[in-house]
């Protein structure tokens, strides 16, 4: 089964997929012959093979009716994609219980909601797969992400433990822990920073490659794991950061 055609009759789910990481990820899917249903607040305009629906993570009830709309427009559910997520900056203290209880309740219990809501259809489907946004702060301490980090630390320990309850209906769960990359989200906290350039050039230099991730990169292993050629992966966390949790080189 070639790549290009393995998705032709699958029919993916991605939150969060109107934009970053979320939009590259739906382009990949569509261009191997998936139908997508995207679920975000704003989730862009219907194309063929693409259903944009109005959906919130935060709130169950949406969810329950976002997926139901795309398995009864695209007859099933094989590939949930829990993209959704938003960011965080400071230290320990850096953020108030608002905003703690906020960043995980988007970035963790978003993904159980739009699991659960998603299950009942990938377990009728033979080719089952979800796949969770981690991140590479999930393993790596990085300053100024405390509250960022718990959450996509959490985000990998919810993979490991649907996997494991999951495994035996055959339906596999897996989750990419991407380096920095290149969006919107990451462009808008360089415009925030003194020196913009600087700043750049120093989250490409931490990379071993030298540059930021881009989206496409983080979406062809998305495409990966979704796809049914990875049959026996299941309960992994797929890096894609440029080399920086593996590798250790000298300074330049």
């Amino acid at each position: 089964m070639s790549t290009m055609t393995s998705f032709s009759t699958l029919v993916a789910v991605v939150t969060g997929g109107g934009s970053g990481i979320g939009a590259a990820i739906t382009a990949a899917f569509r261009a191997r012959g998936a139908r997508v249903g995207v679920l975000d607040l704003h989730p862009g305009d219907p194309a063929d093979g693409l259903l944009p629906v109005t959906a919130d993570v935060t709130d169950r009830g949406s969810l329950e009716a976002a997926t139901a709309a795309v398995a009864e427009a695209f007859g099933g559910i094989d590939i949930l994609v829990n993209s959704a997520g938003i960011g965080a900056v400071g230290p320990v203290e850096g953020n108030d219980d608002a905003e703690w209880h906020r960043v995980l309740d988007v970035n963790v219990v978003g993904i159980a909601r739009a699991t659960t809501a998603a299950l009942p259809y990938l377990r009728r489907s033979r080719h089952g797969a979800i796949v969770n946004l981690s991140s590479i702060a999930a393993n790596a301490g990085l300053v100024q992400r405390a509250l960022y980090s718990a959450s996509k630390g959490a985000v990998h320990s919810l993979t490991l433990a649907m996997a494991a309850d999951l495994v035996g209906e055959g339906i596999r769960v897996n989750c990419l822990a991407p380096g920095t990359v290149d969006t919107p989200w990451v462009q808008r906290l360089l415009a925030r920073t003194g020196d913009p350039e600087a700043e750049r050039a120093r989250l490409a230099a931490r990379q071993p490659t030298g540059r930021l991730v881009t989206a496409d990169e983080v979406a062809a292993a998305a495409a990966y794991l979704a796809s049914p050629e990875a049959g026996a992966t299941t309960g992994m966390s797929l890096a894609v950061d440029g080399g920086m949790s593996g590798l250790r080189l000298p300074r330049r």
